[in-house]
Formats: C-alpha cells, structure tokens, sequence
C-alpha cells in the first residue's frame, strides 16, 4: 500500500478547518505561479518559465483542489459539504480574477509569436487552447470590458454554487396513507419510515420518487409527489436561473456574439446555436407522429384504469401521468415486469457483471483496495491494471447508495487528472462514480431497477474514458473532449444493457441464482424502443428550453417551460411549479448544451451497430475502442477520433434506426 498512497495523493477526509487552510495555501500558490508568468519581460518568455509552469501547477495541484471541493457532494457531514461549498466558491473566485489576467494572456502570445511555428502535437493544441481560452475571456478587449466580464464571471460562479447547493441540501418528506400507496410492492413499503401516526414518509429522493411514479395507482398521490418534485428549490433556484441567462447573454454581448448559446456551441462539434437547432427540429419532426401515438395509447390505459379503480378520466395526460402509463406499456405491450426484472439484479451481481465485463472488453484487470481510506463505510476503492502488461492505469472509486445532503443524482467526478506531472512523472486518473441506488434492507439485497442498471453503465463508461485517457497535459485528460461528444463513449456502453450476452453475465435471481429465463429476457430486449417517441421528444423538449432561453436576453423559465411542454411533447406541465428550477445540468456547465445528449447519441449509436452490434463481447474492437477513443482523451477533435474508430466519415444511419424510424 506504500507506493499507492504516492500515486493516490487525494485527501478524502479533511476536515472543515483544514478545507479551509487548504484551501488559503492553494490560493497562495495559485497567484504565486501566475505571478511568475505575468511578471516576466515578453523579451524573456520561454516553454519552460511559460507554458510549462502553467502546465504543470495544473497537474500538480489537482489532487488538492478535488480534495477541497469534492467532499460538497458526498461528505456525510453537513458542516464539512459546507466548508467544501464555500472554499469552492473562494477558489472559483480567484480562478476567474487569474484568467482574466491580462499580462499572463500577453506573455502567452508573446511565447506563441517566438515559437509557436515550431510547436508540434499536444504541446502546440496546449498552446492554441490557452490563446483560445484567453480571446473567449476577452483579454483582447479593453480594459473596463475586461473587468465588467470579469464581475459577471464572479457573479455566475456564486450563482451556480447556490442552485447546485439548493438541491443537494434539498430535503422534503411527504406522507401518505396505506392506501394512497397502492400499487407499489410491499418490499417498497416496509421500507419506509413510518410517523407515529402510522403515515408512510416518502422523499424526493430517486429511490422513492421514481418507483412511486412508476406504480403508484392513484393519480392523486402520483400529481403531489410530481408536483413536490417539480417544485423543488423553486423560490430559491428560478431566480438564480432567470439571473444566469441574463448575465451569459450580457456577457455573449461583451464578447461579440449574437446569443450566449452561440458562445457555447463555437467550440463544440455542433459550432452554433443555428446547427442545434435544425438538429433538434428535425429530428422533433420525425418523432411528433410516434410520441402522439404512444400518447394515445396512454390515454387508452387511462380510461381502462379510471374505470377499474373509480377515478375520473378527463381523456388527458399529465405530467403525473407519464412514467406510471410508460411502465404500463411496457408490461402490458411488451410484458416487462419491471418488479419482477428487479429480482434478477441484485447489486453485488451487477456490480461483478459490469466489472468483469468492462474487464474483458478493454483488457483491464480491477483489484479492490481493501481497508482504504473512504469518505464513508460504504464507499470501496478499486485499482486499474492494463490486462497484458499489469501496469497501473488508475483509480476508481464507487459510491452508489443515497444519503443526506448527497448529490442526488449519477455521475461521475473526475478527481485525479492522467497526465505529466512537473517532475516528468506520469500521474495517473482517479474518479468516482456516485449513485443513489437503493439501500439493501433486512429481507432484501440491493435490486436495482433495469433503468438503474444502464445508469450504472453509463456513469462507469465515463470512469472508464477518465483511466483509460493518456494525455501529457491535465487539460486534456479523460473526459476533456467537446462537450456534445463526451456522452457517446458512456452513452454507446449502454447498449450492452439491451444484449442477451452480456445482459447473462450480469444477472442471476437473488434467492435461487437462476438466469433471467429467456422468455423475459427476450421481452426486455424487444421493449428497448417502447415510448421512444415520448422519452426522446421529452430530451428534444430540454434541449430545445436550453437553446430557447440562451437565445433570449432574458427568461420567465416557467413560461418557456410550460409552452415547450405542451408545443413538443404534448403534455402540459403542472400550474405552479417550475422544472427548470431543478435543472442542476444548467447551472453545472451543460448552459446551451443539453442537446448533447442527443447529438452525442449518433455517434454513440454509430459506432455500437458498426463495430460491436454483431458480437458485443469482440475484444478486438474492444481494444480498438481503448485505443481510438478512450485513449486520447481530449487531444484530439472527436470527428477525428471517430474517422479512424469507424474507417469513414459518422452519419445518422444507426441512430435513426435505433429509435425506430425510417432513414431518408
């Protein structure tokens, strides 16, 4: 364990005072490195007083800065998430103070003006990158520009550290009666708190929420979990994000950019906001008439079940509506019984399917690090080994169950950056993957739902692109490609959750460890396209409210939510409530870039059906996955990286086939 604690430098368990002493030495050291570069004579520049120290204090100082502002989203202590919240918004501070230098962004250019010609590879992207960076933060405009862009800066940080806080520190309980619950299963119930008066506590939480819209029969216990839900944060966060799109689009004007999303999308694949939006009202076109027909098919299990329990039916779907008639097609249109299903995926098994998998198709070897040092009990630690050389790759760590005050959703946090340390040594990636499945109780493991399960894929695929990136420089490590492609290597993973092969290798019975019999699993597989329409219409919906309020100077969130809901999906959202107010991603840097998803899905999609569709388990498109797409991390553009993984040019082929639709 001695040489692990070396390449491991992380300090999972500071406490408040010494987050924030941290913290204080960071920040010194912080304007200490760019007062060396800015301070320096342009006559005097060179790679190794310039480029090099900026690099490397990137590098060296990253482990420290995740230890610092990590702990906000998983500590179990409320004042230590505290202390790690406000030291985030210190260093963010200072952060955006640093690269508005402007005698720093001149000594770069004057670097690039004596040698740039001569700069090759990743060293000469490192250098494009910093000139780029700088232009987008207007250090070529005049001073008071610069320092109105620099308030706004500030201001927005502070902004999205509030809203992301809001609703990790969101804690509301609703209850309910026996019978207002029926329909969930009765392992569900008895795993709920109880009042003294015999009320069943449900939380927002995932684990709660999800199963209650799902199953809950009584469409008045589904509108007031929906309604909860929806309303989340909604007096704090709708005027933080009403004040962010007017402070972006104030800063888009500063610059010289029509809107802010036309900022955003310059340097992503898309390149503007007008790309995404054809993109998006395309493909809308293409699946209006499959979401109205699933729509009506709802409406059909409406009447029937209005009848059958003696609600009325006003011949209309609501937002309260939509999971509990989508798990109903999928029982009843394609027989998957999701409770049953669950039965089959304990989380211990998964766990093991999904390692060993993982495993096999990017010829890695995972060793778990026994007695290692957690930010709580349940939190393991895992080593990364190249499967043929054993040579250590990096480090993950898994945190999978809800608690409070916890980020409340999946993904993956980056933590280590791979990459060149100031010593010339190779520090390697370490990330963690955090979920909120559901706790194991006293009768039962924890069984994760099907949809938990590709959840579980995807946010470890990301973990997987983290370790396996070989990048020289830290801005380039792991997942630092264009944000509309960094969802198509996890999201492309997902795809072994719908195969027969690899669906076998993780999944036995809970009681009896038989194999999911054939016939459920052949259900399962055949509803991957059941509500295709309503479920991509829905992120069409997001995607196109994101692009709606970037393109605006300003935004009554609720308003542009209400009428995109009812325009593309066809639902109405609920009176008094606000979704956006929940939208962390918006807040969190996916501003103007939701439609990535989506966009990242063709590629996904593209590279799944022509290189693993006929045999998901072929280790050398495996290898050849690492390799092309893993490998590069962001030092490369992603078209280029797709050309060599595909052997031609990406198009939309197998995207507009897995959804169900008929290719032009």
């Amino acid at each position: 364990m001695a040489a692990l604690k070396v390449i491991n430098k992380l300090k999972v368990n500071l406490s408040s005072a010494q987050i924030s002493s941290c913290t204080d030495e960071l920040i010194q050291q912080m304007k200490k490195v760019y007062d060396s570069v800015g301070l320096l004579n342009s006559s005097d520049v060179t790679y190794d007083n310039t480029l090099k120290v900026l690099a490397d204090f990137s590098a060296d100082s990253s482990a420290i800065r995740s230890s610092i502002d990590f702990p906000q989203h998983v500590s179990p202590v409320k004042d230590i998430r505290n202390a790690s919240t406000e030291a985030e918004r210190k260093l963010s501070e200072v952060e955006v103070e640093l690269s508005m230098r402007q005698d720093v962004y001149n000594n770069i250019k004057a670097f690039d003006e004596k040698f740039g010609q001569g700069l090759t590879g990743e060293t000469k992207r490192f250098l494009e990158r910093l000139i780029r960076n700088g232009k987008r933060n207007g250090l070529h405009l005049n001073k008071e520009i610069r320092d109105e862009i620099t308030t706004i800066k500030k201001r927005m940080t502070e902004l999205a550290i509030d809203f992301n806080r809001n609703l990790n520190e969101e804690n509301d309980i609703l209850e309910f009666t026996a019978k207002e619950l029926h329909g969930l299963p009765d392992d569900f119930i008895e795993g709920l708190s109880k009042t003294d008066g015999g009320l069943y506590q449900v939380s927002l939480k995932y684990p709660h929420y999800f199963p209650c819209m799902r199953k809950a029969t009584n469409p008045e216990t589904r509108k007031k979990l929906q309604t909860a839900f929806d309303s989340r944060c909604k007096n704090e966060n709708t005027p933080i994000m009403e004040e962010l799109v007017e402070l972006r689009q104030k800063q888009a004007d500063l610059l010289g950019y029509a809107v802010h999303a036309d900022y955003v999308t310059e340097i992503r694949m898309s390149k503007t906001a007008a790309n995404v939006k054809n993109f998006l009202s395309r493909l809308a076109k293409k699946l209006k008439p499959l979401g109205e027909s699933e729509l009506q098919t709802y409406l059909k299990y409406k009447a029937i079940e209005s009848q059958k329990y003696g609600y009325e039916d006003d011949h209309k779907i609501y937002a309260w509506d939509m999971r509990y008639y989508m798990n109903m097609v999928e029982e009843k249109e394609f027989a998957v019984d999701h409770e049953k299903l669950k039965e089959y995926f304990p989380l211990e098994i998964v766990t093991k399917g999904l390692l060993d998998i993982y495993q096999l198709l990017l010829n890695l070897k995972f060793e778990e690090v026994k007695d290692a040092e957690v930010w709580h009990p349940e939190v393991r630690l895992f080593n990364v080994s190249d499967g043929s050389s054993g040579s250590f790759m990096g480090q993950f760590y898994l945190d999978l169950h809800p608690r409070e005050g916890k980020f409340g959703h999946a993904a993956c946090f980056g933590l280590q950056p791979g990459c060149i340390l100031s010593n010339g040594s190779r520090q390697h990636a370490i990330a963690a993957m955090v979920a909120n499945f559901t706790k194991p109780t006293a009768t039962k493991p924890a069984l994760l739902t099907h949809d938990e399960v590709v959840t579980y894929f995807h946010e470890f695929g990301h973990v997987m692109h983290g370790i396996c990136a070989e990048a020289n420089f830290s801005m380039f490590s792991g997942t630092r490609v264009e944000r509309d492609f960094v969802e198509a290597p996890s999201q492309m993973l997902e795809n072994w959750c719908w195969e027969r092969e690899s669906l076998s290798r993780m999944s036995i019975h809970y009681k009896d460890s038989t194999q999911i019999p054939d016939d459920l699993l052949e259900k399962l597989i055949k509803s991957k396209q059941a509500n295709a329409g309503i479920f991509n219409l829905r992120q069409i919906m997001l995607g196109t409210f994101d692009q709606t309020i970037h393109t605006s100077r300003k935004a009554d969130t609720a308003a542009v939510y209400a009428q995109l809901s009812a325009e593309i999906l066809g639902v109405p959202a609920t009176p008094g409530t606000n979704m956006p107010a929940t939208f962390g991603h918006l807040a969190d840097g996916y501003d103007a870039m939701y439609y990535g998803y989506l966009w990242s899905e063709v590629y996904c999609m593209d590279m799944f059906y022509t290189r693993f569709k006929n045999n998901v388990m072929d280790t050398t498109a495996g290898l050849d996955y690492r390799e092309k797409i893993l490998k590069p991390g962001g030092t490369k553009d992603a078209i280029d990286m797709l050309r060599e993984f595909l052997g031609r040019d990406p198009d939309e082929t197998a995207f507009l086939t897995s959804k169900g639709l008929t290719v032009d």
